[in-house]
């Protein structure tokens, strides 16, 4: 279904300033700088600014509607665009969740929501992967997994049949309203972490706000988890109130359960039984983490109908998002793991692990955690214990919280001359520069606020 102008004056009560409330809203986008001919441009208010004072730009850049809020427009703009739809609404945000929640409810598609501290993107890939082996699926796009992010991806929709929705969170009340716009028919949890341990302060509130997903599954919907997670498989077994609930995992007992595994540098294979039939799977990318995360695919999968060869294809022609373990292979035959877009302790314990099971000189290049408020310590500790036990070569550390990762590292007995401190990327570039030799395999990791991707740009070149 298209969404009009008169979409959001009927259901956000928004005021007219000129143009045709019948005009269709299309190109949802938030960056005025962006904006292309045709598009619908969102003044979002945002700490800082507010987007809507950046109108002029949008509309010399070719925007068809603006959705704006706390801005006045001079009487000669309007003239100068009379071609053009421009609304005022209380709030932005608000206006496009709800919104996006209309279209949600007035639109026949399947919608698989995903969640988890770690593999959201990895494991909507591979499941949108799947599913498009019979639908038409639209899926996340970048890090659009917020309350800003998913109902954009949502007033995307055109006649795709499925949508596999990532859904992030960092406090309590934030899944609660993108499972309220999103009314996922399938709920996957990924696993229970460590992310934001900080603002949450308990692995167990992290559950407990992951499970606020719940709270907008469909009645006949199904919930799929990673069974060989420790609180998943014990809120399974003691508190769980769903019915139709599905798991996945190597070590406990699951519904789906990968076998002879065979984790490669390249990628890795395993056996699943599907309907008493053995199956060979394999997985484009190495590590344990993407075989459970392909299990998680073949869950969603058979509750979708697809059938079991679609389903192993799909799994083996998938592609990860961009700086979501991106393997980058260089000039000087360099294999650079780039994983810089977010980092949590299990997120580096498994790429460091990846790492550890590739030949030739290995290199960790890892730089802060953020959003651990008092676990920061102990957990970059905990990283750099992993680094030593899954004998890595050459540490470097970037950034003030990283620094324990080199505690850690040399608490597990890494020797101190093979880890080197900076704190900035400015001055550990030089540095990495020459420790770098032709062969070596290289980890470049931390979260996404550190901007990493520019130490990968230059080992790339």
């Amino acid at each position: 279904m298209d969404i009009k102008v008169k979409d959001f004056i009927k259901i956000n009560n928004a005021k007219l300033i000129c143009g045709n409330e019948e005009t269709i809203c299309e190109n949802f986008c938030k960056d005025s700088r962006e904006v292309k001919n045709g598009d619908t441009y969102l003044g979002i208010k945002g700490e800082n600014t507010n987007g809507s004072i950046y109108y002029k730009q949008a509309l010399e850049n070719g925007a068809k509607v603006l959705i704006l809020q706390d801005i006045e427009i001079p009487e000669e703009i309007i003239k100068k665009y009379e071609d053009r739809t421009v609304i005022l609404v209380e709030d932005v945000v608000k206006s496009i969740q709800d919104v996006a929640r209309y279209k949600r409810e007035n639109t026949n598609v399947k919608v698989v929501g995903i969640t988890g501290s770690v593999g959201k993107t990895s494991t909507k890939d591979i499941v949108a992967s799947v599913l498009s082996q019979k639908y038409k699926v639209l899926k996340t796009q970048g890090n659009y997994n917020n309350e800003i992010g998913l109902p954009l991806t949502i007033l995307s929709l055109k006649d795709e049949e499925v949508m596999v929705l990532e859904m992030g969170m960092s406090a309590f009340g934030e899944m609660s309203l993108l499972t309220s716009i999103a009314k996922p028919d399938i709920a996957a949890i990924t696993n229970i972490g460590t992310s934001h341990i900080g603002i949450l302060g308990s692995r167990e509130n992290i559950l407990k706000a992951k499970l606020e997903i719940l709270e907008g599954l469909k009645q006949d919907g199904k919930l799929i988890i990673n069974n060989d997670n420790d609180l998943l498989d014990k809120w399974y077994k003691e508190e769980n109130i769903i019915k139709n609930v599905e798991t996945y995992g190597i070590e406990n007992n699951s519904k789906y359960v990968a076998y002879d595994i065979n984790l490669k540098e390249n990628g890795s294979t395993y056996k699943i039984k599907l309907d008493n039939e053995t199956y060979n799977v394999t997985v484009p990318v190495s590590g344990e983490h993407f075989v459970y995360n392909s299990l998680c695919a073949i869950a969603v999968g058979k509750a979708l109908g697809i059938s079991n060869e679609e389903i192993i294809k799909g799994i083996s022609n998938f592609e990860l998002t961009k700086k979501r373990m991106e393997i980058i292979k260089t000039k000087n035959n360099n294999l650079i793991i780039n994983d810089c877009y977010n980092a949590s302790y299990d997120s580096m314990k498994a790429a460091i692990e990846y790492l550890g099971t590739l030949n030739n000189r290995k290199i960790a290049i890892l730089g802060d955690m953020l959003e651990l408020g008092e676990f920061s310590k102990e957990l970059h500790e905990k990283v750099g214990k992993e680094v030593a036990k899954n004998k890595i070569d050459i540490l470097v550390t970037i950034g003030t919280e990283a620094r324990n990762i080199a505690v850690g590292a040399e608490k597990e007995g890494m020797l101190e001359s093979s880890i080197y401190e900076f704190a900035t990327k400015e001055e550990a570039m030089p540095k990495i520069k020459e420790l770098v030799k032709a062969n070596d395999n290289i980890l470049v990791k931390a979260s996404n606020a550190m901007k990493f991707d520019e130490i990968t740009k230059e080992l790339s070149k």
